[in-house]
């Protein structure tokens, strides 16, 4: 089927526009507000990481919920939840509340937490509703989506953060958490429970870990892939600060960041559906975590905003494309029933290393050597990269010989 015609498909995009714009815009703003104020790199570099730790906990019950809990019920909450709360905020501020670092703290908390539980049941909701034959192109076009929202968002916030007081942003943002409830509700959607009854709850939040543990070289390569995401997870607590501290931009900078990188994320978006048809998605996802390793390690030679885009440009090629080259190959090769709690063992793993990196690149920064932060980060691509290219051809090994097994004489 024609994923052009579905018209599932296109209240699934608009209601992923809404939700990356309007957060994007308050992530993007709080972490700023956060770091100029005094000790506010190692301030939001606790604040991360206290976060991260909270998300690594739920992560577990997150993937189970995911699997057992109707996935547009659990969207629907997410999106009516933070429109809640972001309202609040925001009406606090028209009547005349000043914002203090404790609001900042919650609002960047609240939206850690939403990004945690909206994103993974966003993506087993795709596999659950899509065909098969839809995978590809539906990923494409949602990284092009997303990036290009990406880019609005931080235009907007390179215009907005310093022009008009943090309630209108809140505002918006609260807006868009409506809109975005309002398309997922209109989505057909028939739930299918994932496990029978009866089965013990210790067993089921594991399954994703045994699943796994029955397919090693698919874990190795899956989580070697998963390392850019991890990569640019962490960078964005690296990068506001290295560009303050280092590179003396302002926020305008910072803001026309996260549009450069959209650039580069819409184009990968463009071009890796086409290049998985060609290639596959095994030996594209090579490639793009290449181009993600080798872009990280030049940062440190930089000390010119235009080449610094320039290999944000080629980061964000390398992540989004491994991510929608990644997300298409989970779906084709995971089954829909423990996708959920597959994918949450890796953001687990994710998380758990990025509570050891921000831990370090926090007190690098509060030393005022945050640049070694991206010596450590080419180290652990460079690994990646070459734990890719081995499991890579170990499994296209495994694969031939299930396709052609030995004939014993």
């Amino acid at each position: 089927m024609n994923i052009y015609r579905d018209s599932r498909f296109y209240a699934v995009v608009g209601a992923n526009i809404f939700s990356s714009v309007g957060t994007g815009i308050t992530m993007i703003g709080i972490p700023w507000l956060l770091v100029s104020g005094e000790n506010g790199g190692a301030l939001y570099g606790y604040l991360t990481l206290v976060m991260t730790a909270i998300n690594f906990v739920l992560t577990p019950a997150i993937g189970h919920l995911i699997d057992r809990v109707s996935r547009k019920k659990i969207l629907l909450t997410g999106e009516v939840g933070g429109f809640i709360l972001i309202a609040l905020f925001s009406v606090a501020g028209f009547t005349g509340v000043d914002y203090h670092t404790w609001h900042y703290l919650v609002l960047y908390g609240t939206g850690s937490l939403y990004y945690n539980v909206f994103y993974p049941a966003f993506f087993a909701f795709n596999q659950e509703v899509f065909h098969p034959t839809q995978y590809k192109r539906l990923n494409g076009v949602m990284e092009i989506q997303g990036q290009l929202s990406s880019v609005l968002a931080g235009a907007l916030a390179a215009v907005l953060i310093t022009k008009v007081g943090l309630e209108w942003l809140l505002a918006f943002d609260a807006a868009t958490y409506l809109t975005a409830a309002l398309l997922i509700y209109l989505i057909p959607y028939v739930n299918v429970k994932s496990e029978p009854n009866g089965v013990q709850f210790g067993k089921e939040l594991t399954e994703g870990f045994s699943y796994m543990k029955a397919n090693p070289l698919l874990f190795w390569f899956l989580f070697a892939s998963f390392m850019p995401f991890i990569g640019v997870m962490v960078t964005n607590y690296v990068f506001p600060v290295y560009l303050e501290s280092v590179l003396k931009a302002d926020a305008s900078v910072y803001g026309m960041q996260s549009m450069v990188y959209g650039i580069g994320a819409a184009f990968a978006g463009l071009a890796i559906p086409w290049l998985t048809i060609k290639w596959g998605n095994e030996q594209v996802m090579v490639y793009t975590v290449f181009a993600y390793m080798a872009a990280i390690s030049a940062v440190i030679f930089v000390k010119s905003i235009p080449v610094y885009f320039v290999l944000i440009i080629l980061m964000a090629f390398g992540n989004a494309g491994t991510r929608v080259a990644r997300n298409s190959y989970m779906m084709e090769n995971v089954p829909n029933r423990i996708i959920g709690r597959v994918d949450s063992l890796f953001r687990g793993i994710g998380l758990g290393m990025r509570i050891i990196l921000i831990a370090i690149f926090t007190q690098l920064a509060a030393g005022h050597t945050i640049s070694k932060s991206f010596y450590i980060l080419s180290a652990m691509m460079i690994f990646s990269f070459c734990m890719v290219i081995l499991t890579f051809f170990l499994l296209q090994k495994q694969k031939s010989a299930l396709l052609h097994p030995k004939v014993r004489g």
